[in-house]
C-alpha cells in the first residue's frame, strides 16, 4: 500500500528503521560522464540531472536532501509507474536500475510519501538497448513471472469472494476469518498491481493515506475500510455490503489488467526491494493491518513474492554476481525461519496477532527485513551487468 501519511514521530521512527534498508547505495554515487541520472529531492523541488537520456537500461542516482521520508518515481504519461523506490529517508541515497524504452516519462519526487509529487518531464530517446540485450534466460523469467502474477490474480478472486460474501450476509466473524487469507494474492504481487496506478487506492489504502480533501466517509473504500468495520466498529451496514460488492468490481479489473501490465527483468527486481520496503514500512511497524492485528500474514506474502522474483532472475544473477546470490539465498532463509517462529503450522498461513508480538521480537524482525533488503537492493544492477 503507497502514499502513507505519517506524523511527525511516525516518520522519524521510520526514517531510522530504513535507513538501513535505503542506506546500502550510499557507496554507488555516480560520476558525472557514466550516464547516470542524478536526483536530487528536496521538501519543496526534484532536481534532475538529464532531461533527455538514451533508452534502454538507466540507472538513476536518487539522494534525499529533504526533512522527510520520500518517494521518487519514474512515470508513464498516463501515470502508470515504470519503476520506483520508496522509504527514502533524509539524507539516504539510494540506486534504481531499469528498462526505459524510447518516449516522454515524468521523474517524480514525493516528499511525505504523499500526493502526485513533484514532476520534472523527461525523455528517452533512441532504439534502446534493453530488448536486444535480453538473454533467452531472462525471457524466460519474464515469462515465468507474468504467468505466477496471473494466477496469483486468479487465485485471489475466490478467496475475496468468501470475504465478501460473508459482509454482505453481515456475518462479522466469518468475514474476519476470511479477510487474511484474501489479501495473499495481492501482498505478493503488490508493485505490479500499484504499477497501474487506480487500483491500490481503492482496494488497500489505509484512512491515514486518503489524499486531502477526500472523506473517509464517503472516499475511503477496500479492504482496509472493513477491516475497520469488522474489528474496531465490530458491524456491518448497508455501506459495508457497497463497499463489499465494490472490492469485488475493482479486484476483477484488477485481474484483468494484470496481463497487459509492463513486465521487465529489473522491473521484477525492483519489485522485490519494493516489497521488502512494504513490509519495512507497515507490516514491521504494525501500521498496515492495525485493526486485525494480522500483519504477520501480509508480511509473510510480501516476502514470499519478493523471493519468487529473485528465484526467477536467479540464473541470469548468478552469472554476473554470484556472491550476491549466495547472500540473497542466506538472507531470504533466515528471514523465512524467522517468520516460522510465529506461524501456526508449517504450510498454513495462521500468524501470531500482530498486537502480541513484542518491542524485541519486533526489533528482530526488523533486522531481519533489513539484512535481506541490503543484498536485494543490487539485485537489478546485477541482472543488467
Amino acid at each position: 500500500m503507497r502514499a502513507v501519511r505519517l506524523s511527525v514521530v511516525t516518520a522519524a521512527a521510520t526514517a531510522a528503521t530504513l535507513a538501513a534498508v535505503t542506506g546500502c547505495a550510499e557507496k554507488s554515487d555516480a560520476k558525472a560522464d557514466d550516464g547516470t541520472i542524478t536526483v536530487v529531492a528536496k521538501d519543496d523541488s526534484c532536481e534532475v540531472s538529464k532531461k533527455e537520456f538514451p533508452a534502454g537500461h538507466v540507472k538513476l542516482a536518487v539522494e534525499n536532501r529533504g526533512s522527510t521520508i520520500t518517494e521518487v518515481y519514474v512515470l508513464y504519461p498516463d501515470d502508470r509507474i515504470v519503476t520506483e523506490r520508496e522509504n527514502i529517508g533524509p539524507g539516504i541515497k539510494a540506486t534504481l536500475t531499469a528498462e526505459i524504452k524510447a518516449g516522454d516519462y515524468a521523474i517524480a519526487c514525493k516528499p511525505g510519501m504523499k500526493g502526485e509529487g513533484i514532476r520534472q518531464q523527461v525523455k528517452a530517446v533512441g532504439k534502446g538497448t534493453a530488448t536486444a540485450k535480453r538473454s533467452p534466460e531472462m525471457d524466460a523469467a519474464v515469462a515465468a513471472y507474468r504467468q505466477y502474477v496471473q494466477a496469483q490474480a486468479d487465485a485471489t478472486l475466490p478467496k475475496v469472494k468468501v470475504f465478501t460474501d460473508a459482509v454482505r450476509a453481515g456475518d462479522v466473524e466469518a468475514a474476519k476469518k476470511a479477510y487474511a487469507e484474501s489479501r495473499i494474492g495481492w501482498e505478493r504481487t503488490e508493485p505490479v498491481a500499484e504499477s497501474f496506478g487506480d487500483i491500490d487506492p481503492k482496494v488497500d489504502v489505509r484512512e491515514d493515506g486518503l489524499e486531502a480533501g477526500q472523506d473517509p466517509a464517503t472516499d475511503w473504500t477496500g479492504w482496509h475500510r472493513l477491516e475497520k468495520a469488522l474489528w474496531q466498529d465490530k458491524k456491518l451496514g448497508a455501506r459495508e455490503k457497497q463497499l463489499a460488492d465494490l472490492l469485488d468490481k475493482d479486484l476483477a479489473d484488477w485481474v484483468k489488467r494484470v496481463g497487459k501490465a509492463e513486465i521487465t527483468p529489473t522491473s521484477m527486481a525492483n519489485g522485490a526491494k519494493e516489497l521488502l520496503d512494504e513490509v519495512a514500512s507497515g507490516k514491521v511497524t504494525g501500521e498496515e493491518e492495525r485493526y486485525s492485528h494480522t500483519d504477520l500474514v501480509d508480511f509473510k506474502a510480501n516476502v514470499e513474492g519478493a523471493q519468487k522474483s529473485f528465484e526467477l532472475l536467479k540464473p541470469v544473477a548468478a552469472k554476473n554476481d554470484p556472491r550476491l546470490v549466495a547472500d540473497l539465498d542466506k538472507q531470504f532463509a533466515a528471514l523465512n525461519t524467522l517468520l516460522d517462529k510465529y506461524r501456526a503450522d508449517k504450510t498454513g498461513y495462521v500468524f501470531t496477532s500482530y498486537d502480541k508480538v513484542g518491542k524485541p521480537e519486533r526489533k528482530e524482525l526488523s533486522d531481519g527485513v533489513n539484512a535481506l533488503a541490503e543484498p536485494l537492493s543490487k539485485l537489478a544492477a546485477a541482472v543488467v551487468k
